[in-house]
Formats: structure tokens, C-alpha cells, sequence
């Protein structure tokens, strides 16, 4: 008996020893956005307070990760304003994000956004592991070695371990990504790519087989001519995935004495047939005639751009290519002259996987980055693009890591014969991020390779406008610093970086409004909450959206015009203090002085939209002056409230009538439209022709 029971209180021990741990459940803020967490799945307290106007939720059920987190939770019900426990769950992107109103906050439509996520309450599911302390985008790092292998260790609260995780159930279109690989990992501070921290000698020698192109017996003819031996052969003469096939290309070019030097001048200058120096579509002297390498000026306050270089770091390119990109990437950082008030570059290196090598506020001089670039190792492995753009678009441009917010976002785009992977989709969700894609193609597809690209075409898929601007296809690596000046003046051009301009930063947007004696004093107001409630949607400066106000009854009064107010906040203090007018109701005249007063001062590169808010019937005509706005390339929507009449409505509105005219039947239920109205905005400016 004795023995039975120290056995049975023994167990009761181990028993105890062998509970788990309570999780300790870290705290975040009101303002956390989803998208500044790394961690694709987790538990966080939200803190009291979080049900305020400030705190931005994009999003019904399904949320944009540009929302704050626990603001979301409240929308969902799963806490109220006290606070609480929630669950957290990362998925893939969305296209029309639905704004309502749901437990006191008030979610915005979104038309897309690269990251979703869906919050639920917060417990544990089983078998997954949830960690103590979470990891922000902004985290730093410094450096460690160990041996020969470099890892990138994260400071204070950024240290951590991939936690392992079973797979989340979530719908069709959550990223693979969202299940991490349980190994423990040391994170880059410039990324979100987790490295492992030793790197198998074998590696290389797998990728490589795993990797190849399919590149022409020309290339062990180049490098054997170049290094001035016949005992060594090119990586770059290796098969693409899949393929048999190697290019035909005449070699007769290339044998020559290693002993000349007139071998290289061959290389430098050899032209595949049929292609003009630059096969883009312009034929400026300025690329016919590129001028000695030189600095544009250091840092040139006219060539203000955010520029990120995707860099080739393939197998396919073998050693000596990939010196000549990092050599043209040196060429470039001098004849820009990099500067915190000129243009700032950082480059990221794709293979299977991106990395960051640096980001944009790493160096701040051509010098350093020079250097920089020049001690740069070949990653290796497939030519993976698409993958590339997708990461450059969800981690480079921050503000983390330098962005600087008015400057343009510029990625140039090196690569190798053709991508591995498809670039369409990654390119779109950049393009409507703002960022400007630029390709080189270095040695493309010939007639008989174009059967084995996975995407044909991909040049016009990816880039930001199909006219030529955008893309430069050099046939050969020997000629690639032939492209630095041509390339520095269309990044430095930014009047024509027109993927820079948004749905919500390149418009100048006029409200016309109904000040008749029909609407009142309360609902007036109610109608000035109305326009303000659209304008904050907006980025609102003197280089970017711009917003004027007209007030009509029988006469027209300009509250304000396009140039008079450069911030948001003045705008919405301005909205604030128009005064009732009160009389009768002519839109058609009200239509026509907005034109005048309004529009006819708009700048070129500017959309043109006229936002007509109207409780009745107009005194005179509306469809004259509506069809004259239409002509001269105003985009017109109709509000109308009560009384209004729908076949002035439609009159008045863009075609189609459906997307660009809405009706209400009360003033109090204008702020339904508020997100339709910004949804159709944006959706209507995506959809525009790229040529």
C-alpha cells in the first residue's frame, strides 16, 4: 500500500511538470495595422478604446491588412470597446473589400489590396503554437558570423523562432505563405524572407541542375574567348527547365585570338539582326547617342525618385554576367548621384527567392553604394520574377526602410532571357500600389525559345504603360552599359512616371452643391458632412488630389477653388464653414459655372470629377451643360436626395449611368454611398487602357 501510494503521487507530479505553460498573450495598439505584423497567424490583447473614427477598418468579415486590427475585431463583434483577446489569421489578397457599419465602427470599401486577413476570438486552435512576443516590419538587426555563413540576427523584441503551425483553413485564395516552415530562422531586417542560417555546400550544385535555361553553345564560346582559356565553360550554358532546345546563333563573331583585344570590341558591339540599338518602341538621339558616363548632379532635387533595382542572381547568368549587372548597377548609382535630396536606390537580388541587399536609406552617397554593390554574391538558382515584384511591393517601399512618400516608386527589372515564373498578377497588385515597373531584358527569347517562355509577352504585363517607355531589350550583356543614360533620364522623368498617380492621389475633385430652400439648415449640414466624409478619403496636397466646392440655388457662389487649399485638414476646415445659402434650384447654370470656375483651371495630368449633389428637380436645363462637362473630359456623378429627378440624375452623370448616378431618399442615409461612391472612383481609374 505504502509503494502504491508514492507511486501515485509521483505521477500527480510528473503530471504537473508536464502541463503546458500558460501562453502569454502579447498587448498591441488601437493604431496596429495587420499588415505591420510579420507573424501569419497569432493572439493579441487589444486595448480599451479601440472603437474610434480614427482607427481605419477596410472590410466586412474579410479584412484589407491596411485596417487597424483590433478596430476590425469590434466590427466583427468578436470584442467590444473594452478590449479583449483575439485570433488573428493572415490570408491572401482581395479584390472589393465591402464597407458597412457594424457595432458602433464604421469599415471603408477598398477596391483590392495585397493582404487580407480575418479575425476570430481569441483562443488557441489545437496543435498550433502561438508566439509570446511578435515581430513588426521595422524591426532592426545586426549582423553575426558564424564561420563563413552571414546570418542577420534581430535586436531586442525582433528575436524569434518560426513557430511551428498546422495548416490554416482559409478560403481558396490564402497564400501558401501563410504556414511557416518549423525550423527556427533568423529573419533579415530588410525582409520577410526567412534564411536558414547554415547553407549546404550541395546546395548550389542542385540548383543548378534544378535551375536551367536553355542558352546557346554561344555563351561557352563568349566565356571561353573572354577569360582567354578553353578548359573552363560558362554556368551560363545551361538547359531551362523542360527544354531541349539551345539557341542557334552565329558564332563566327567570337574566334578570335585571346590574345587581342578586338575580341571584346566584338562582344560590346554585336547586335542580334533586325534590332535597333534599343528595341523599345522610341528612337530619341538621346539612346542612339548615349554621352560618356557621368553624374546627372549630386543629388538632384529634379530627380527625386525611390528607386529599387531587381537584380538577376540566376544560375543561368553564370559568374562573369552577373559581374557586368553589378558593374552596369555601379554605372547607374554614379551617373544618378545618390542623395538624400536627389534619388535614393536599393537593390533586391531574386533567384528561387528574393532577398533585400539593401534598402533605400543603407547609403546616402554613389560612393558607398558603389562599393556596396560591388561586394554582392550571386544567390543562384531559378529567374523567379514574379516572385520578386510581389515582395518588392509587399516590403520595400516603407517607410521602415526609407520611402519617402512624396518621391515616385521606381522598380527596374533585370533579367535574363525570360522569368521562371508568371509575372501578370505580382505586376498589377505593384502598378495599383503606385510603383512604376521598368524591364530590361538582356539576350531575350529568339523566334525558335519563345515556344518554351512560360508567359509570353510577360514584358507588356509587367510594365506600368505598353508604349516602349517602359521596357529596354538589350542583346547582349556586353552592351548593357550602353542603357545607362537612356535608362537615368526615364527614371529621373517624372511627369511620365504615371504609375505613381493613384485612384486617390491624382484627380481634382469638384463638389457642386444644392444650397436651395428645399434642403434646410440641418440637412445642409448633414450634406457638408457628406462631401467631407469623400475628401479624407483622398491624399490631398497641391501635387496631388485637389478638391474645390460650388454652392448653387438660382445663382452660383465658389466656396473654394482647386489652388486654394494644399492640405486635407484645410480642406475639411474649409468644408466646415461654407454657410447655408438658400433660394431656388439651377443645376444646368450650376453645372456650367463649375466648368468654368472649376475645371477650365484644372491641371493636364489631372482627372477631371465633378460631384453634383442635388435634393429636386433643376428650374432649367441640365443636359446641355452636363454634355459640354462630359466633352471637355469631366467625369460627372449625381447625388440625389428626396425629390430629385432620375432622368436628371442620369442626364447628368458619365455613362454608364449605373456606376457614375446614385439616389437616397433621405439625407440622413447619404453616408451608404460614401464608400460606393470612392469603389466606383477607383475601379473606373484602374481599369484605364496602359498604352
Amino acid at each position: 500500500l505504502g509503494v502504491f501510494l508514492i507511486c501515485t503521487y509521483a505521477a500527480k507530479e510528473a503530471t504537473k511538470k508536464t502541463k503546458k505553460a500558460k501562453l502569454y498573450v502579447p498587448q498591441i495598439d488601437c493604431d496596429v495595422k495587420a499588415g505591420k505584423i510579420i507573424n501569419p497567424e497569432f493572439i493579441a490583447k487589444c486595448p480599451p478604446g479601440c472603437q474610434d473614427v480614427k482607427y481605419r477598418v477596410y472590410g466586412t468579415d474579410i479584412y484589407a491588412s491596411f485596417s487597424s486590427v483590433c478596430s476590425a475585431a469590434i466590427h466583427s463583434g468578436i470584442i467590444d470597446n473594452t478590449g479583449g483577446k483575439i485570433l488573428v489569421q493572415k490570408v491572401a489578397g482581395h479584390s472589393g473589400y465591402r464597407g458597412s457599419f457594424s457595432n458602433g465602427v464604421r469599415s471603408l470599401s477598398l477596391p483590392r489590396w495585397r493582404e487580407s486577413f480575418l479575425v476570430s476570438e481569441g483562443k488557441p486552435r489545437k496543435g498550433v503554437t502561438y508566439p509570446s512576443t511578435l515581430e513588426y516590419s521595422s524591426s532592426k538587426s545586426t549582423a553575426v558570423k558564424s564561420g563563413n555563413d552571414r546570418v542577420n540576427v534581430p535586436t531586442g523584441d525582433a528575436i524569434h523562432k518560426e513557430y511551428q503551425t498546422s495548416p490554416v483553413p482559409t478560403p481558396a485564395t490564402q497564400m501558401a505563405t501563410t504556414t511557416p516552415t518549423p525550423t527556427t530562422m533568423m529573419t533579415d531586417p530588410s525582409t520577410t524572407t526567412p534564411k536558414p542560417t547554415t547553407t549546404p555546400a550541395t546546395t548550389r550544385t542542385t540548383t543548378v541542375a534544378a535551375a536551367a535555361k536553355t542558352r546557346a553553345g554561344l555563351h561557352r564560346v563568349r566565356d571561353i574567348a573572354f577569360r582567354g582559356t578553353s578548359t573552363s565553360a560558362s554556368n551560363r550554358n545551361i538547359l531551362r527547365p523542360n527544354t531541349g532546345i539551345q539557341r542557334q546563333e552565329p558564332v563566327a563573331a567570337f574566334w578570335r585570338a585571346t590574345g587581342s583585344p578586338a575580341h571584346l570590341a566584338a562582344e560590346t558591339d554585336s547586335w542580334k539582326p533586325g534590332l535597333s540599338l534599343f528595341d523599345t518602341g522610341f528612337s530619341s538621339k538621346e539612346e542612339l547617342n548615349p554621352k560618356p558616363l557621368e553624374s546627372i548632379s549630386q543629388g538632384n532635387p529634379n530627380c527625386k525618385v525611390d528607386l529599387s533595382f531587381l537584380m538577376d542572381g540566376s544560375w543561368s547568368i553564370g559568374k562573369r554576367r552577373f559581374q557586368l549587372q553589378k558593374q552596369f548597377l555601379s554605372n547607374m548609382a554614379q551617373a544618378l548621384g545618390i542623395s538624400s535630396t536627389g534619388p535614393l536606390m536599393g537593390i533586391v537580388q531574386y533567384g528561387n527567392d528574393p532577398s533585400t541587399e539593401f534598402n533605400l536609406k543603407t547609403y546616402t552617397n554613389s560612393k558607398d553604394l558603389r562599393n556596396a554593390i560591388e561586394k554582392i554574391p550571386q544567390k543562384g538558382g531559378l529567374s523567379n520574377v514574379g516572385k520578386a515584384l510581389s515582395f518588392v511591393n509587399k516590403n520595400f517601399f516603407s517607410d521602415a526602410n526609407g520611402n519617402r512618400g512624396g518621391a515616385p516608386n521606381v522598380v527596374v527589372v533585370m533579367v535574363d532571357g525570360w522569368p521562371t515564373d508568371r509575372v501578370e498578377e505580382a505586376s498589377r497588385l505593384a502598378r495599383e500600389s503606385g510603383i512604376n515597373i521598368f524591364f530590361i531584358t538582356i539576350e531575350a527569347a529568339a523566334e525558335s525559345e519563345k515556344q518554351n517562355v512560360m508567359e509570353p509577352n510577360f514584358v507588356d504585363k509587367a510594365v506600368c504603360r505598353t508604349n516602349g517607355f517602359y521596357a529596354i531589350n538589350v542583346p547582349s550583356w556586353f552592351s548593357l552599359h550602353k542603357v545607362v543614360q537612356p535608362l537615368v533620364k526615364r527614371v529621373c522623368d517624372t511627369d511620365r512616371l504615371v504609375c505613381s498617380k493613384t485612384c486617390l492621389n491624382s484627380a481634382d475633385i469638384g463638389f457642386v452643391i444644392d444650397g436651395s430652400s428645399s434642403v434646410g439648415t440641418s440637412n445642409f449640414r448633414t450634406v457638408l458632412q457628406f462631401v467631407a466624409n469623400i475628401s479624407k478619403e483622398f491624399e490631398i496636397s497641391d501635387t496631388d488630389t485637389r478638391v474645390g466646392a460650388v454652392q448653387y440655388t438660382y445663382e452660383q457662389r465658389l466656396e473654394f477653388s482647386f489652388d486654394k487649399y494644399s492640405t486635407k485638414q484645410d480642406v475639411l476646415s474649409a468644408i466646415k464653414r461654407i454657410s447655408y445659402w438658400s433660394g431656388g434650384t439651377s443645376t444646368g447654370a450650376a453645372i456650367s459655372y463649375a466648368s468654368e470656375q472649376l475645371f477650365s483651371k484644372s491641371k493636364p495630368n489631372k482627372r477631371k470629377i465633378m460631384i453634383v449633389i442635388t435634393d429636386g428637380r433643376s428650374y432649367d436645363d441640365v443636359r446641355v451643360p452636363a454634355m459640354a462637362a462630359h466633352q471637355n473630359g469631366v467625369i460627372a456623378y449625381s447625388i440625389g436626395v428626396a425629390w430629385a429627378a432620375q432622368d436628371e440624375l442620369e442626364a447628368i452623370a458619365t455613362d454608364p449611368d449605373k456606376e457614375h448616378s446614385f439616389f437616397v431618399d433621405e439625407f440622413d442615409n447619404l453616408y451608404h454611398f460614401v464608400n460606393q461612391l470612392i469603389q466606383n472612383i477607383c475601379t473606373e481609374f484602374n481599369s484605364q487602357p496602359r498604352n
